[in-house]
């Protein structure tokens, strides 16, 4: 009885009930897609490898060192294995098509990670290969790329038109492994700078290293700084969690502004929901004198009223969880440039369903209170 009496006030007036539960579908759809948008920002750091350290110049990442550090990097004890890169930073037609580009020691790059995944005549034809260079399967599906494609960047850290031949097309271990960027020979590179820029010839913006196990990693970084100390390019050696935080924190103060953002969403829907249930409440006061009359307690009536309220909120709930998903989908596919992997968390959605019971919880209580407390013969005066 008290289940049909909740289903059929929250129907009673459709236009109003469809409204709400609209609006509060609209605003969990904008709290699932920033708290979406800034645990992605993090994914990168959150699954970073426990056993792979970077270091780089200790004054700033853009102040290159030496290459003949590798060796001695390389006989620290713990030290598995050794890479080395610098970040490109190439423009492909213009700069609306920008894409992240490296160029990196071939063997041990692929080697210290695992996670890109490559056929094997495809890694053989790449490392073979000096112009030659690889691309994620996101970018290559991008530009319709294909093995044995000649591409063209031009240089902003190192000016000229470098041209680079696909060899390979690698997809990630995971669907949150980057897909969109490329990968090419460092000793092209080298080669090339050696020609034109001698002075910026046999050195690497970043070193990574290998360790053992994840126990000595603390004890590697700081022997790889003591090694340069007092040189003339000292070092600063991190977990590479920590080099992907530092890059995160540059932007610390904007996720923080989403955050909020997306709870003031939440608030603002409150008040809505508040406002139309204490309306409703209010224009349905005789009626709940009436009921009273009938033998219904003021627990019955609570019920009705409170129950009212989380019922749409729970319609506007699952439809805007319901319209994550598709949302998402469309931000993946066609902002792949600036999104690449965009998918909802199943602890996303649970809080979006959470947030939606507290909104018709908040928004029923004032009513509830209200229609449960209300006197016969103050209600019924209220008829006409």
């Amino acid at each position: 009885m008290i289940l049909k009496l909740i289903i059929r006030n929250a129907f009673r007036h459709r236009l109003r009930t469809i409204l709400t539960v609209a609006g509060v579908a609209i605003a969990i759809l904008a709290f699932g897609m920033l708290r979406t948008l800034v645990g992605l920002w993090y994914l990168g750091v959150e699954r970073s490898s426990a056993t792979r350290l970077v270091t780089r110049n200790a004054i700033s990442l853009i102040f290159p060192l030496p290459l003949s550090y590798k060796e001695r990097i390389r006989r620290i004890p713990g030290v598995k294995s050794v890479s080395y890169g610098n970040w490109f930073g190439g423009i492909y037609i213009d700069e609306k098509h920008f894409f992240a580009s490296e160029a990196m020691e071939a063997r041990s790059f692929l080697e210290l990670y695992p996670e890109f995944l490559l056929p094997p005549e495809q890694k053989e034809a790449f490392i073979r290969d000096r112009k030659g260079c690889i691309a994620g399967k996101k970018l290559a599906e991008m530009y319709g790329w294909k093995p044995g494609d000649l591409i063209t960047l031009r240089g902003t850290i190192f000016p000229g038109q470098w041209e680079f031949v696909l060899r390979g097309v690698y997809r990630g271990a995971e669907r949150s492994t980057e897909e969109r960027a490329l990968f090419f020979h460092w000793d092209y590179l080298n080669e090339t700078l050696k020609k034109s820029s001698p002075r910026r010839a046999d050195q690497v913006g970043f070193y990574m290293i290998n360790v053992a196990k994840p126990e000595v990693a603390a004890d590697v970084a700081q022997a790889v700084d003591r090694t340069f100390k007092n040189s003339l390019a000292e070092t600063l050696t991190e977990t590479e969690k920590a080099f992907q935080l530092g890059f995160a924190s540059m932007t610390e103060a904007i996720m923080i502004a989403i955050q909020i953002v997306s709870y003031v969403v939440i608030v603002i829907i409150m008040v809505v929901a508040a406002n139309t249930m204490a309306m409703t409440a209010r224009e349905r006061i005789a009626e709940y004198a009436t009921l009273k009359t009938l033998g219904f307690g003021a627990v019955h009536i609570g019920a009705i009223i409170f129950g009212e309220s989380m019922v749409i909120s729970l319609l506007g709930g699952v439809l805007g969880v319901l319209l994550t998903f598709p949302a998402a989908h469309w931000i993946e596919s066609e902002l792949a440039q600036f999104f690449p992997y965009f998918s909802v968390s199943l602890s996303t959605v649970g809080l979006d369903l959470l947030i939606a019971c507290c909104v018709g919880a908040v928004a029923g209580l004032f009513p509830t209170w209200r229609g449960a407390t209300i006197r016969i013969a103050d209600g019924l005066r209220r008829i006409g």
